[in-house]
């Protein structure tokens, strides 16, 4: 019998993408990477745990903020290499910007465009 995570191929790094999705809405609401140890956790906990690239560690989403996600459903996609997470975002807010997305700017005339506000500013978030 394999062990489900054994099932993903992990990169080089030992990494696969996650794309955290609204559970209600279908919403993309931010992009993060997953180890082994994250996805288990994940999966154990019933909220999404990330591995933080720049700090080199594990990051459970909101242990600053406060703005977790709750999981409704863990998807592997059809190349076994993306973690699809659907979850209930705490406080409507995904982002280190303070808005509910981290697709908050689209291309127009060949420059980003900021289409969602900022809901709470991040010096309020974040107190460190």
């Amino acid at each position: 019998m394999s062990n489900w995570l054994d099932d993903v191929r992990w990169d080089a790094q030992g990494l696969a993408p996650a794309i955290a999705q609204d559970y209600k809405t279908g919403e993309v609401l931010m992009v993060a990477w997953m180890n082994k140890e994250a996805l288990q956790l994940s999966a154990e906990q019933g909220h999404a745990v990330y591995w933080s690239r720049s700090r080199n560690k594990l990051w459970h989403k909101g242990e600053e903020s406060g703005h977790q996600q709750k999981i409704h459903a863990i998807r592997l996609d059809c190349d076994e290499d993306a973690i699809l997470l659907s979850v209930e975002q705490k406080g409507g807010i995904a982002c280190h910007t303070g808005r509910q997305s981290c697709f908050y700017r689209e291309l127009s005339n060949e420059k980003w465009l900021e289409k969602e506000a900022v809901l709470k500013d991040p010096k309020d978030i974040y107190k460190k």
